[in-house]
């Protein structure tokens, strides 16, 4: 997200073209930063430009920028230097003039001081250096990082109506992945998500659900929030209700909790309760007071 926010307060007419140098064989890195020529290596029955050619005038992003081999850092140099490249398999220049940007969460410092990076190559893209803390040391952003996720999941423009317990799982939960960790988690939720209402515990992947769910406003019936559902049945039996009683009457709650949560969208109540939608009709018909 940084490197698009700087290309797009440059004032450079281009395109950013994102490499992610851990997605990419290091065989293959050179043809992809530099494109290859026809009959470069076999597979490459056709011309490819490559992402230096791409970002000519506007920007180039190395994400993972540590993972790039030894023997591409002095030609990675060069074109950043001289604006000069070859294709793999070529004999001609090529020209492209680019930002580039670079992203890593290796010590490049020490991976210099290792022999594993060039000096030149690290003392030329650390000029203007950085430092993103992680997603846990800022909280604050997190609300709408979510947010912006959640519209892009969905395609939807507007921001998500979020349950605070869904808020307060957000900021209590680890992140070792920062944002792309963010991000799955909010994909993972879109894609549970139905209907307009709000998003609530129950579009969490299971393992992030909250262990345990609001003791206090269930101590008043007696029931345990250690097992609810377990506690509640048995609370039923013990006030005489019958299993067909109890298994109605659960029935008839799930419905209203899923209207509910849903916004009185009946088609999304029956989605999030696995039933079709004149299930979910017939059942709120039956609990209808009949007019006289």
């Amino acid at each position: 997200m940084a490197a698009r926010v700087a290309h797009a307060v440059s004032r450079r007419h281009g395109n950013l073209v994102i490499v992610d140098c851990t997605t990419i064989v290091p065989t293959l890195m050179g043809s992809e930063l530099f494109g290859h020529e026809r009959g470069a290596f076999t597979g490459a029955v056709s011309v490819r430009t490559g992402a230096c050619s791409g970002a000519d005038q506007g920007s180039l992003f190395l994400d993972e920028v540590g993972e790039l081999p030894l023997d591409l850092q002095p030609e990675l140099l060069r074109v950043v230097q001289e604006g000069t490249y070859k294709r793999v398999g070529g004999d001609r220049w090529q020209h492209s003039k680019f930002r580039l940007i670079c992203a890593t969460n290796r010590d490049l410092a020490a991976e210099v001081a290792g022999g594993s990076f060039r000096t030149d190559l690290y003392h030329r893209i650390a000029a203007s250096v950085v430092t993103m803390p992680p997603l846990r040391e800022r909280l604050e952003d997190l609300p709408c990082l979510f947010a912006r996720f959640c519209r892009e999941a969905t395609g939807v423009r507007t921001d998500p109506d979020v349950d605070p317990a869904v808020q307060d799982v957000l900021l209590r939960r680890s992140y070792p992945g920062n944002l792309r960790d963010l991000r799955q988690l909010a994909f993972r939720i879109a894609a549970r998500h139905v209907g307009p209402g709000s998003i609530t515990p129950g579009d969490l992947p299971r393992e992030d659900r909250p262990a345990v769910v609001k003791p206090a406003a269930l101590a008043a019936t007696g029931i345990s929030a250690a097992d609810p559902l377990r506690s509640a049945v048995a609370w039923a039996v013990d006030m005489g209700l019958g299993l067909r009683e109890i298994k109605d009457r659960a029935a008839e709650v799930a419905v209203d909790v899923a209207v509910e949560r849903s916004a009185g969208n009946v088609h999304a109540a029956a989605a999030m309760l696995g039933l079709t939608d004149r299930a979910v009709q017939q059942r709120q018909a039956r609990k209808a007071p009949s007019g006289n």
